[in-house]
């Protein structure tokens, strides 16, 4: 009896370690098949290009915007300035003679066409004066080309792409190259660029780099700085 009884526990204690060591194989296992499992799961170059086109979408457009009717000079609207320069050259507004502190600024007919071709313009009354506000798209950001997609870990990835501005006919004459622009003196340039939206629309595409991340949920997602 006593002997049984040491045979039954060298048994058992040759097995413990057994179970232990399977066990532990198959945890390996599991976690070598998992990780597997999750670096085959990449991000779609088709994502990546809706992911990318989203947020230059979310940035919104380019804008300008001038007042028409009695203008009253202020630091919002300063109707000598280049940008309204600009408008009354290609034929869109007319500047009349100063009134005291106002000054009257016409859309002209060829102006009210030329803004019912710009899908998106704006227009609101100004509450500070007798004139009314349009606010017009210049530009808006497209993205030019697939993205690359490049997988930095397991649920993170790079997108490397390439965008560039889609313009409406005001952009075109807001170009920083365009020829309408570079009629004007350095210093006035200089301000259509810094103030009034001028850009240089038709460079060549900028390169960019977006980090993102995959949640819980597998949605990719721009990751939060």
């Amino acid at each position: 009896m006593f002997e049984q009884e040491i045979d039954m526990e060298k048994r058992q204690s040759s097995v413990i370690p057994l179970l232990l060591i399977v066990g532990l194989i198959v945890v390996i296992v599991g976690v070598a098949a998992y990780y597997i499992l999750e670096n085959k799961k990449v991000m779609a170059t088709e994502d990546a290009a809706r992911l990318v086109t989203n947020s230059l979408k979310e940035q919104g457009p380019a804008t300008m915007q001038f007042r028409v009717g009695r203008v009253a000079a202020s630091v919002d609207a300063r109707p000598h300035d280049p940008n309204y320069r600009l408008l009354e050259k290609v034929g869109l507004i007319k500047i009349g003679k100063d009134q005291g502190r106002y000054t009257p600024i016409a859309l002209t007919p060829a102006g009210e066409a030329f803004l019912k071709a710009v899908p998106g313009v704006t227009k609101v009354k100004t509450s500070t004066d007798d004139s009314e506000t349009y606010v017009v798209p210049l530009a808006e950001h497209k993205l030019v080309s697939a993205p690359k997609v490049t997988m930095l870990a397991i649920g993170r990835a790079n997108i490397q792409f390439d965008w560039s501005w889609d313009t409406t006919k005001m952009g075109d004459l807001f170009d920083a190259s365009g020829s309408e622009v570079k009629s004007f003196n350095t210093w006035d340039r200089g301000t259509l660029i810094d103030k009034y939206g001028a850009k240089f629309y038709h460079a060549a595409p900028v390169h960019a780099v977006i980090a993102v991340t995959r949640n819980d949920k597998g949605v990719w997602q721009i990751s939060p700085e």
